[in-house]
Formats: structure tokens, sequence, C-alpha cells
């Protein structure tokens, strides 16, 4: 009967054991790869509206869900900007600094694993073993070795891990702003695009009224040789197509330097830039869907970008917390050892040795505090720079609505002054033809003409430029697939 009673004791006692040791090996576990000091992060609080300031219409829909390809339809455009993506310097400057970043996060997980080397030393000297100095009674020796070493920081706090986390968080705010260098890349084509259709139409319009100046500078010449017309009247006719003269060279400046400016973001060598006609792009439509203010701050990458850079940030308190405890590691190493070299080969030159090692600061000087609040002061400059860039997006949104919006009203209205003054300057040139009215009633009718045809131009142009920046404010539309 003892003995029945004592067998499952002993079985008994060899699960509670096993269990033990099972629930030893996971608390360890827990303890080494679950347990990391410092803050965990959580992303700060911000004021997002309900609704974007200025947008007509509030849905979950949004322009910047749109590719670029199914925004701007001018094949010339789209063809500008699939060079731009391919050959701007500064966006293969941004890959390349993704593909770096990339890889310093790969080399900061590193430490997480087993760190494996070898080594080995030949040598011969007096009073000298494995080329260090020993006492041997004045001999002259040769030694030997060779060995295979391992060596492991058991991550106890989390430092590593924490390291690791800022170096991914850094990349991937560095892959955020790849992302806003591409759509600034094509803002910056398409607004330079329409910019130069709004120079063209500009230079056209001024040629039209140095014709206009110099045909009616012919008609008052020839009727002051006749005695009709006075010396002022010419004069000021001359100067009136003088001046319109004067400005056709200033345009074409600004025409050359914006073709420059389109030739640096295509990465190639100043020369003409191929383009449309500013009269054969279709505006838009009025109301544009802008989405939810909220998801503007999972669109944008600058805001991503800054986020991302944040929780680095926080990342970086827990590593340098992690500097005031002690670090614990594993070593090992197994190899051969002789001081003769014939002998390294045999059985008895075998050597191997496991170990722990335990090492933390005693007195640093206070670098280790620096460090520390050092890293939670960064923190705190990361969460301000944030929350602005978060208000500047907001910002960028409610500027782009507001300038579009108003200058379809500006551009309506010139286009009625340009109508009612075109219809003027007619009048004004047959009434001074019949005697009715001074040269000055020309002069004037025309003077107020041609500004008005070239804001009318700028405003069409300016609702267009409009459009990309507003584009471009709501993220740009580079979802997975849109590139």
């Amino acid at each position: 009967m003892k003995n029945q009673n004592k067998r499952p004791l002993v079985t008994t006692l060899i699960k509670k054991k096993k269990n033990s040791a099972g629930l030893l090996c996971a608390l360890t576990v827990l303890l080494v790869f679950g347990c990391a000091v410092g803050p965990n992060y959580h992303r700060p609080a911000t004021s997002a509206p309900d609704n974007f300031r200025f947008a007509a219409n509030q849905t979950t829909n949004s322009l910047s869900d749109l590719p670029w390809r199914d925004v701007f339809h001018d094949p010339i455009l789209q063809n500008l900007i699939e060079m731009a993506l391919t050959n701007n310097y500064n966006l293969q400057q941004a890959v390349a600094r993704v593909e770096e970043a990339r890889y310093s996060a790969m080399a900061a997980r590193s430490p997480l694993y087993p760190q494996v080397g070898y080594g080995g030393d030949v040598g011969r000297g007096r009073n000298s073993l494995y080329n260090s100095p020993a006492s041997l009674g004045g001999a002259t020796q040769t030694s030997a070795l060779a060995a295979v070493n391992a060596t492991w920081e058991i991550d106890f706090w989390g430092r590593i891990r924490r390291l690791s986390q800022a170096a991914e968080a850094q990349y991937l705010a560095t892959d955020e702003a790849r992302t806003g260098v591409m759509i600034t890349l094509v803002s910056d084509v398409a607004s330079a695009y329409y910019q130069l259709l709004d120079l063209d139409q500009e230079l056209q319009i001024q040629r039209e009224a140095t014709n206009a100046y110099a045909g009616t500078y012919r008609i008052f010449n020839d009727r002051l040789t006749n005695g009709v017309a006075s010396k002022l009247e010419t004069d000021r006719a001359a100067a009136a197509f003088a001046g319109a003269a004067a400005a056709i060279p200033n345009i074409e400046i600004q025409i050359a330097t914006t073709e420059d400016q389109i030739n640096i973001l295509l990465g190639r060598n100043p020369c003409p830039v191929q383009r449309d006609s500013l009269t054969n792009q279709s505006q838009p439509q009025m109301q544009i869907p802008v989405g939810l203010p909220s998801d503007l701050l999972q669109r944008r990458p600058d805001v991503m970008a800054a986020e991302q850079s944040l929780i680095a940030a926080n990342a970086n308190i827990g590593a340098n917390l992690a500097n005031f405890f002690p670090k614990i590691g594993l070593t090992t190493f197994m190899g051969k050892a002789s001081p003769e070299l014939s002998a390294v080969t045999g059985g008895a030159a075998n050597l191997w040795n496991v170990g722990a090692t335990l090492s933390g600061p005693l007195f640093q000087g206070g670098q280790l505090y620096a460090q520390y609040k050092g890293s939670k002061a960064a923190f705190i400059e990361a969460k301000a720079a944030y929350q602005q860039t978060v208000l500047t997006a907001f910002q960028d949104v409610s500027d782009a609505l507001i300038t579009r919006e108003n200058l379809a009203d500006v551009r309506f209205f010139q286009e009625q002054q340009a109508t009612a003054l075109s219809s003027s300057v007619d009048i004004a040139t047959q009434r001074y033809l019949n005697g009715k009215s001074s040269y000055f009633e020309v002069l004037e009718a025309q003077q107020e003409l041609y500004p008005a045809q070239i804001a009318t131009v700028q405003a069409e142009a300016g609702e267009w430029i409009a459009f990309v920046q507003l584009y471009r404010s709501l993220g740009g539309g580079w979802q997975a697939g849109s590139q």
C-alpha cells in the first residue's frame, strides 16, 4: 500500500517540477523579450476641426484619392511629370536616403541576435606566449591560437529593442519624406507648366497690344503729316507703342526662366519645353471633394513623417533610460591553442569556454543623465514639430480652398471687364476717326483693355495653380498603385 501511494506522489512531484520549469522558461522569455523600459508611444492629441474651412462640400471622398494621371489630363503635362519622376535628382537623393535608412534599421536590429566571429594569432618570442608577455624563464617559444567566439547581449531592459524601434521609425519617416518629395515634384511641374501657359497667353496679348499701338501710331503720324493731328497726340501714340513693345522682352525672359525651371525639375539641360495652350485646358469641376480633416493626418506625408520622428524620439528615451541598468551577456568560444605550432591540431590543444558577463555604470560624470534628459527634450521638440505640422496641413488646405474659390470669381469679372473694354476701344477709335473725340479717349480705352485681358489670363492660370496646390495640400494621391 505504501509503495502504491508513493508512485502517484512521485509522478505528481515530477509533473509539478515540469510545470514549474515550463513556467520558469515562460517567465524568462517574458523578461528577456517582453520587458522594455521607457514610455510606450501614444499619438499626441491634436485639435483637428470637424470640417475644412471654406470647403463647399464635406464628404468621405477626397480629390487626393485620385492618382495624378486622373487629375491632370493634358498628355503633354503627363509626359513631363513622368520624366521628372524618372530623372529628378532631388528625388533620386530621397530614394537613396530611404535605402540608407532601411539598412540602418537592419543594422540596429542585429544586436538582438548572437554575434559570431573568429580570430587567431601565431607568434614566436622570448618570454612571450600568444603574443603577450609571459614569464617563461628566458625561453624562446612559438605559440598558436585559433578560435571561434560568440557573444550575445540579453536585451533584458529593452535597450536594443528601443534603438531598433527608433531606427525603424526613422526609416519610415525617410520613406514618407520621399513620398513628400514626389508630391512636391508633381505639383511643382504642374504649377510651372500652367505658369508657362499663362506667360504664352500674356505674350500673345502683349504682341496684339503692340500691333494695335503701332497701327494707332501710323494713323496719327499720317494725320500729323497731313496737318490733321497734333504733335502731342502723335508722341503719346509713339510712347504707348514703345511701352507695349518693351513689355515683350520681359515676358520672353519669364518664359525662358520658367522653361529652365521645368527642365531642372526634369533633370535635363535648359531647352525649349513642349506645351499646349491655356485655351485648350478645361477648368476642373467647381465642387471638389476634399475629404474629412481627420483623414488628412493619415494622408499627408509630412504629417506622417513628423509622427515617425516623434516615435523615434520616444523610443530613444527608453534606450537612454536602459543605459542606467546593467548589461547582461553570454559569451562562448572554442578553438585550438598550443605553445607549440606543431601540436595545435592535437587533442590536448582543444579549448572552449561558456560564460556570462555583467557590466554597468557606477560613475560617468553625469553623461548618462544628460543623455537621458536630452532625449526627453528631443521628444518634446518632436512633439511640438508634429503638432505644428498638423496645423500647417490644415492651413494649406484652407488657403488653397479659399484661393481657388475666389480666383473663379476674379476670372468671371475680369472676363466681363475685358469684353466691355474691347467694345469701348472700338467705339473710341470710331469716335476719334469721325472727329468726335480726341486721341486720349482712345489711348485710355486701350491702356485699360490690354491689362484687363492679361489679368483675365492670369486669373484663369491662377485657378489651375490653386487647384494644383489644393491637390498637393490634401496629400497628392500617392496611395499604393498610383505611382
